[in-house]
This record gives structure tokens, C-alpha cells and sequence, in this order.
């Protein structure tokens, strides 16, 4: 009789990210007042996925990227990064969080912070100089390496984040609002960016407050709305989320000129518009309000 285990592989391989009821509160005002902030998120991402994290300001994505990157520690609940804490040493090494605002000293140079940067993941000297500067050449900084950070604009310094966030090859990238700031330029790197990781297999949380930030770069998104999970899906399966009256763009082919006609006037019949079959860039604004009213005592 043949061993069932043989047809029956199960993956050993952790999840990239597990969050099991994890809860943020913290203490604010003059009488130390504790305030939740996330409220019981759980949250599941296999290796090599992206994840799009959308929701209005204030509704927790940046805490819940602190927790992940071992910034902030969890007030209840459990955070994993490939199967250990976010503060052990090797989830350090696995992640690359470039947060929403800049924490580097501004006295400091680019290839500075790059330099002590690396030596804390360990990188050999020659090998992290020359990680620096292929960096800073990827994300348009190398004319501007030796100046100190305080004199980069808003844009440069984004751009600097995304490069000492992927200084030493993560597993895992947590990206806060990265396209925040960027010029022209700036967007052009980070795609040119985010498709390098993507087919390194890296593993990637980008959050935005921006649903057209996310839905072409994210095969999965998440809708964080006052610090609970509102909704999660596609976009497609988000559109549905809205109800029959979503907006959907259609678009046609194979058809003669006399055909589309015949089909668009089917459509204004029942009133309508054709234009294209993937997901538009619909509005979020019922799901926000949703989860307020969900949130509401």
C-alpha cells in the first residue's frame, strides 16, 4: 500500500507575515490617555506577494508598519516576519521599512547613513560601499551623496528611503506612503524599483492613503479604516464590495464598428457606459464610511 503522504506535500515554509489579533493603543494628552489604535487586525501574506495597504489618514497603516519593522512593540496580539518576531535578528535582516518620514540625522550624508547602515546588517566595508553606490545611482542621488540630508528636498529625501531600505536585500519590504513627494523622476525609480524586487521574489507591504497608488502595483489590497480590516480582496472583488451600481470600465474586441454600436446602445438603454473590463479607479469613500459606521458604539 502506497505512503498517502507521498501525494499529500504540505509547505513547511513560514508566511512571510502573520498578525494575529494584534492591538496598538497608545498614550496621549496631558492625562496620559490611552488611545487603540489598531483593534484586532489579522492579517496573512505569503512569500513574494504584494500587498496594497489603503485607507484614510489616521486609520493605522503607519502603526501597523512600525510594529512589522520592530519599531513600535505590539500592545496585544502576535506579529510574525517569516515565522519569528519582528525584533529578532534575523526578521531585522529579512525586513527593509522605509517609513513615511525620514528619521536619519540631517547632518549626516547620504553615503554616510548608508555606511553605518550596512555595518549594522553587517555588510563587509567594500561590499556596502558598493551597494551605496549602486543604489544611489538607481534612484538618482549619486551627484548627491556627499551633501548632508538636510539639504535634500522632499522628493530626494523619498528617494533616499527607498534606496536604504533595499541596501541590504530584504526578504520583506514595508514601504509608508513611498510615492509621497516624488517628482516625476522619483516615480519613474520607484517602478523601475518595485519590479526589480518584484521578480526577486521579494515580498512587499505598500500603503497609501491613494487607491491609483496601489491598484496597478498590488495583486491584493487591504482596506484599513479606523484601525480595523474593512475589507480585502482584488480590486475587482473590491468594486463588488460596493454593490451593483459600481463603476466598471468594459472594453471590447472583435467586434465590426455596426457591432459596438449595436452593444453600446444596449448598454445606455439600461444606463450605462462602456469603456474597459479591468477595475476603475473607483471611489473608497462607502468602504471608509462603512468601517466608521462598523467602529461607531
Amino acid at each position: 500500500m502506497a505512503d498517502s503522504s507521498d501525494n499529500t506535500r504540505v509547505s513547511t515554509e513560514p508566511l512571510a507575515v502573520e498578525v494575529h489579533g494584534l492591538r496598538q493603543s497608545y498614550e496621549r494628552g496631558l492625562f496620559r490617555r490611552s488611545i487603540e489604535v489598531l483593534h484586532g487586525i489579522d492579517l496573512a501574506l505569503r512569500a513574494g506577494e504584494f500587498v496594497g495597504l489603503v485607507g484614510p489618514n489616521g486609520s493605522g497603516k503607519s502603526t501597523l508598519m512600525r510594529v512589522l519593522a520592530a519599531v513600535d512593540e505590539p500592545s496585544a496580539g502576535s506579529a510574525r516576519v517569516f515565522g519569528r518576531a519582528p525584533d529578532h535578528a534575523q526578521a531585522r535582516r529579512a525586513t527593509g521599512f522605509c517609513p513615511e518620514d525620514s528619521p536619519f540625522p540631517r547632518e549626516l550624508s547620504a553615503a554616510q547613513v548608508l555606511d553605518v547602515l550596512g555595518s549594522l546588517y553587517g555588510l563587509a566595508r567594500a561590499q556596502r560601499r558598493e551597494r551605496a553606490a549602486e543604489l544611489l545611482d538607481l534612484v538618482g542621488l549619486s551627484a548627491s551623496a556627499k551633501r548632508p540630508l538636510a539639504s535634500y528636498s522632499r522628493g530626494m529625501l523619498r528617494r533616499f528611503g527607498l534606496a536604504q531600505a533595499l541596501l541590504h536585500q530584504p526578504k520583506l519590504l514595508l514601504l509608508d506612503e513611498p510615492t509621497a513627494g516624488l517628482d516625476a523622476l522619483g516615480f519613474e525609480v520607484f517602478e523601475r524599483l518595485l519590479e526589480s524586487e518584484r521578480a526577486r521574489g521579494t515580498t512587499a507591504i505598500v500603503s497609501s492613503h491613494l487607491l491609483s497608488d496601489l491598484q496597478r502595483r498590488c495583486e491584493r489590497l487591504v482596506v484599513l479604516v479606523e484601525g480595523r480590516i474593512e475589507a480585502q480582496g482584488t480590486a475587482l472583488e473590491l468594486v463588488g464590495d460596493l454593490g451593483e451600481r459600481a463603476r466598471f470600465e468594459l472594453s471590447v474586441s472583435g467586434l465590426a464598428p455596426r457591432e459596438l454600436e449595436l452593444v453600446q446602445r444596449e448598454i445606455e438603454r439600461l444606463g450605462g457606459q462602456s469603456h474597459g473590463v479591468q477595475p476603475a479607479q473607483f471611489n473608497l469613500f462607502e468602504l471608509y464610511r462603512r468601517g466608521r459606521a462598523r467602529a461607531a458604539p
